[in-house]
């Protein structure tokens, strides 16, 4: 049973239907909050400034001072004083909590457990001392903490899904106005399966921050030879064609990719409230044939698990999801077909990589909210 001094918090992970890595181009992406999620337990504790947060699963126990805040032990540290040390640049209404934490988010499969560990916290310190922030400061504070705490420039899309999802409902999310509107979903017989490479990633490496410098370049060089407003929105295909020399191989290739994944997202979102399930499969193939050729962020496993999919009548479509370089594929699939695909995946899995493939279904569901029980 809570009290005035104690609130339980929910925080989902996300899927993202089609569009990654396109939030920070300026684009439109299409995620859901999905039903694996964060629990979080925060009471406050008497202390003026002492901290102390605990995740199941791991050894380390966070102390925090709240006048004195310092750089973390373990990865996870850092979310946690990236949020607390933002939530202080906006509020002087902190004072020490204790926070222990449960998870049901697969870390390192792309559905951004990053997101809802800071989204969450953000969320359950703002009730629990009566911030009054708004959902959008909360989910800035979440960008800003992977931004300036972390180490990786994202864009807005994992916070955003992870607090403003509706359950049974995508979301349109424009990322350049953020304004949105929820999708409403009736897959009938098909489900969201994902298949865990097994494969980590850390966007924080470079990557992920090198592709964002490189649409910039690139757009740099779009927006001097066209005099055009400063976003891909404004770039057409004939354009990007016409300056093909001057760009290069490798910014032409970026800049194709976000082009013609800005307009897949938006032919997706349409193809999906009119319940067209083949086209949307068909828009996910291609989405990860322009991740893997043109943004090269996708990684063999990820490829061979694609491949895959394509021999089976019952699976409408598959794509990496997530930065990359591991992580899951998303696929639209026949819930009487998944038992078998599974075993089959599995078994060409094992015997190609030697690696144990995980796979686990989801749904749209429920932003971030209290709950009654831990």
């Amino acid at each position: 049973m809570t009290t005035k001094n104690e609130i339980i918090i929910k925080s989902p992970g996300r899927i993202n239907l089609i569009g990654e890595h396109i939030d920070y181009n300026d684009g439109f992406v299409l995620p859901a909050a999905i039903d694996k999620c964060i629990l979080l337990r925060l009471t406050i504790n008497g202390h003026s400034n002492r901290c102390t947060v605990k995740s199941e699963g791991f050894t380390s126990v966070l102390i925090a001072d709240l006048n004195n805040l310092a750089k973390g032990t373990e990865g996870w540290h850092n979310y946690v004083l990236g949020v607390i040390g933002e939530l202080q640049k906006l509020t002087d209404k902190l004072s020490g909590f204790d926070c222990t934490m449960r998870s049901t988010v697969p870390v390192g499969s792309g559905v951004s457990s990053s997101a809802a560990l800071a989204c969450g916290l953000a969320f359950g310190l703002n009730e629990l001392f009566k911030l009054g922030l708004t959902k959008w400061d909360l989910i800035k504070i979440g960008q800003r903490t992977e931004h300036d705490y972390v180490g990786t420039k994202c864009g807005i899309m994992d916070q955003f899904a992870s607090v403003m999802g509706k359950e049974g409902h995508f979301m349109l999310l424009d990322c350049r106005s953020l304004a949105f509107q929820y999708v409403a979903t009736e897959l009938g017989d098909y489900r969201m399966l994902l298949l865990n490479t097994n494969v980590s990633h850390n966007l924080s490496d470079g990557e992920y921050n090198i592709r964002r410098e490189q649409c910039e370049k690139g757009l740099d060089i779009l927006v001097k030879r066209f005099n055009i407003d400063r976003t891909f929105r404004k770039v057409t295909s004939e354009m990007l064609l016409s300056i093909k020399t001057e760009l290069g191989p490798l910014l032409f290739n970026r800049c194709s990719y976000v082009i013609e994944e800005i307009k897949r997202v938006q032919k997706a979102a349409r193809e999906l409230k009119n319940g067209n399930l083949e086209s949307v499969g068909m828009l996910m193939y291609e989405s990860h044939e322009g991740l893997a050729k043109k943004y090269e962020v996708s990684c063999d496993e990820l490829d061979f698990l694609v491949e895959l999919s394509k021999n089976e009548p019952e699976l409408l479509g598959s794509r990496m999801m997530g930065g990359g370089f591991g992580g899951c594929t998303l696929n639209l699939i026949h819930k009487d077909a998944i038992d078998d695909f599974v075993k089959k995946a599995a078994k060409a899995y094992k015997k190609s990589f030697n690696i144990n493939l995980n796979h686990f279904q989801t749904q749209p569901s429920e932003g971030t909210a209290i709950i009654s029980n831990f």
